[in-house]
């Protein structure tokens, strides 16, 4: 690569939670460093801005991706990662509603149903497996005691049910994200359950911090809700943080998460590459 190239990319965003796509082709990633490149891209002053990069490798039908954090850190999925990459997917490939479309994540992978388009925004719904080690445990952090809803979907999260409030937002959530007791930190939810079937929560995301919404987090909130808050499992839960309303489904087939995304802008990145070589060993 030689200094002044352009990385095309494409910017999307799924309730506010603002991922950058790197569509590359049959052949494969370039030779940079996809931690540091993230940092770059992702800073919201001095790059363009977003929660994550994701680097999708297209085929007729889905797509294959690796999704890094703000931060450069690996997740193995983004359940409103995956919606943005079927926005983007179904205007590159003409896909129609009623289609399926698969993404292929580090943590499987997830088939979505184009559900319906109401201008940019699409609505799919996500089938993201059955929730594992799902368990309560008590966890001393900012001073006190929490009892915490562990769990992971496809990625590790950890529900904190009650007050959703900012104060908690900055110490509970904050200080559980990089507790001791999830050696490879965790998102957290902290989730008010206010009715059987409404849940509201805020989020504290692994690698990026407070996040306008998450779609695994709604789908973690929504299973501890049902399991241990007293949520009504079976049937559709409203799942509210302060970039919207995400839909969860969570029964023996497993969850289905349902919500928009939409594709807001595609960019030639002036970057001096060389900045983000991958060094040969």
């Amino acid at each position: 690569m030689t200094p002044g190239s352009v990385l095309p990319l494409v910017k999307a965003h799924a309730l506010g939670n603002d991922f950058l796509l790197m569509p590359v082709g049959a052949a494969g990633l370039p030779r940079i460093d996809l931690p540091r490149l993230a940092r770059r891209l992702c800073d919201r002053h001095r790059g363009i801005g977003a929660d994550g990069l994701m680097v999708v490798a297209p085929y007729e039908g889905g797509a294959r991706t690796t999704l890094l954090n703000a931060d450069g850190s690996r997740s193995e999925v983004s359940g409103n990662g995956v919606r943005c990459v079927a926005a983007w997917l179904a205007r590159e490939q003409r896909v129609q509603p009623g289609a399926r479309l698969v993404v292929d994540t580090d943590a499987g992978a997830k088939p979505l149903t184009f559900l319906e388009r109401d201008g940019g925004r699409l609505t799919f719904r996500a089938e993201m497996g059955q929730p594992d080690e799902l368990r309560e445990e008590r966890l001393t952090v900012a001073g006190r005691d929490v009892t915490a809803v562990v769990l992971r979907v496809g990625n590790p999260q950890c529900v904190v049910l009650g007050p959703a409030t900012p104060d908690r937002l900055h110490t509970i959530a904050a200080g559980l994200s990089v507790h001791p007791f999830f050696p490879e930190g965790t998102n957290v939810e902290l989730a008010e359950v206010e009715a059987p079937d409404r849940v509201r929560i805020l989020i504290w995301e692994r690698g990026v911090g407070p996040t306008e919404a998450s779609g695994t987090g709604a789908c973690a909130a929504a299973v501890a809700a049902a399991a241990f808050g007293g949520a009504r499992r079976g049937s559709d839960i409203a799942v509210v943080s302060p970039g919207g309303r995400q839909d969860v489904h969570w029964s023996d087939a497993g969850i289905s998460l349902t919500g928009w995304a939409e594709v807001v802008a595609t960019i030639e990145w002036q970057l001096d590459l060389d900045e983000v070589r991958k060094e040969d060993r």
